[in-house]
C-alpha cells in the first residue's frame, strides 16, 4: 500500500517547489524540538518542568532507551542530561536490509540551576520511556506555614 500525501492549494497552484517543502516539513514538523549543531540537524527529546512546593520534577521524553544510555551530570549549576544510544550491526545469517529505518539518537540538554536547588538531593529515574530527575528545593526555598510574630 502507498500512502500518498494530499496538499490541498485552495484552486491555486502550488508556489512552493517540493523538495522545499519537504524541507519545512523535516524542520518543524518533529515531535523533539530541532535544533543545528556542527551543521547537522539535531533533535532533543521534548522536557517537561514540574513543580511542587518541595522540588522541580524534570520530565524528559525518551522512548526506546535504555538508563544505561543516559547520562545525568551537574557541574556547578549547570544540569547536563545526555544519552547515547548506536545502532547494532548484528544480522542473522542469510539476512540482509532492504530498508532500514530505525533511527539511533544522540542528544544532549543543559539546564541553568537557580541557587534554591539542594545540588547533593538530586535523583534520576528512568521508567516507561520517561527519565525523571528529581531536584528538590533548599529548605529556606519551601513555603514556610504562617506563624505570629510576638510583639515586645
Amino acid at each position: 500500500m502507498n500512502l500518498i500525501s494530499f496538499v490541498p492549494t485552495n484552486g491555486r497552484k502550488a508556489t512552493t517547489a517540493p523538495n522545499m517543502e519537504s524541507m519545512f516539513n523535516e524542520f518543524f514538523n518533529h515531535d523533539f524540538p530541532v535544533s543545528f549543531r556542527n551543521g547537522a540537524l539535531q533533535k532533543s527529546p521534548a522536557v517537561n518542568v514540574v513543580e511542587s512546593k518541595d522540588a522541580y520534577r524534570l520530565e524528559v521524553a525518551a522512548p526506546g532507551l535504555a538508563k544505561e544510555d543516559f547520562e545525568v551530570k551537574l557541574d556547578k549549576e549547570l544540569l547536563t542530561i545526555s544519552a547515547k544510544k548506536s545502532a547494532t550491526t548484528e544480522k542473522n545469517e542469510g539476512e540482509r536490509y532492504t530498508r532500514r529505518e530505525f533511527s539511533f539518537v544522540e542528544f544532549s540538554r543543559s539546564f541553568h540551576l537557580p541557587d534554591t536547588i539542594d545540588a547533593n538531593s538530586i535523583k534520576a529515574t528512568y521508567d516507561s520511556g520517561v527519565l525523571n530527575v528529581v531536584l528538590e528545593k533548599k529548605q529556606e526555598a519551601k513555603p514556610q506555614p504562617a506563624r505570629v510574630i510576638e510583639i515586645g
